[in-house]
């Protein structure tokens, strides 16, 4: 009996400091990149000892690649549910181009407040960076898990949006764009501060995105 009381509190605790490691890897990893971040670095933001790290990842690059899934995660977690509707309801060859709209906004709503709400995203965001501007494995990850599906997805509501009046090359390049605006906010968070002087206008941002999916609505 005694045991099993104090196994939750043992889980907890570990699930905890498991959480706090993936954390402090996201920021070192998104900081200096795969090969510059080293596991004490990461021990030490994370306030574990280096064991911790080999013992909950099996070392540097099973924590590197946990990252990447976590991301993948968080993003199925925000977003999941709104990708699933949308792909129930590209199976039906009679959707409205209104109708569609009505999804690209949702998908898109769903997708700012992923990228740009407060707290952990900027952790992920970090990440995020470096992994773009210098791929590595985690990088595979997250563009076979969240951005190839993700424009594939916006690409097809929005060839439907427009009643037929863009060819597939063309949805894709309106679906990056339109994606792209939005990492470009959290990408230049410093300069759009300065530009427009609040950066956390989530409530704007969509309202924006609405009025331009709204705007590739053709007239019947």
């Amino acid at each position: 009996m005694p045991s099993t009381a104090r196994a939750p509190s043992g889980y907890r605790k570990g699930e905890e400091t498991r959480a706090r490691i993936l954390d402090a890897a996201l920021v070192e990893f998104g900081l200096g990149g795969y090969a510059a971040a080293t596991t004490r670095q990461i021990a030490d933001r994370a306030e574990v000892n280096l064991p911790a790290l080999t013992y909950y990842f099996g070392g540097k690059e099973g924590l590197y690649l946990a990252c990447a899934q976590t991301i993948v995660a968080g993003y199925r977690d925000g977003v999941g549910h709104v990708a699933l509707d949308v792909t129930r309801a590209l199976g039906q060859a009679d959707m409205t181009p209104a109708e569609a709209a009505a999804l690209l906004r949702r998908l898109m709503a769903a997708l700012a407040h992923f990228l740009l709400s407060a707290g952990e995203a900027s952790h992920r965001t970090l990440f995020v960076q470096r992994e773009i501007a210098s791929p590595g494995p985690a990088f595979e990850i997250l563009y076979a898990e969240l951005w190839r599906p993700g424009i594939a997805m916006a690409a097809e509501l929005i060839a439907r949006v427009r009643g037929g009046g863009c060819d597939e090359d063309e949805a894709r390049l309106r679906a990056v764009m339109m994606i792209s605006s939005l990492t470009g906010l959290v990408e230049g968070r410093d300069i759009v501060a300065r530009a427009i002087g609040d950066p956390d206008q989530l409530d704007a941002v969509v309202a924006i995105l609405n009025d331009q999916i709204d705007a590739m609505v053709r007239p019947a």
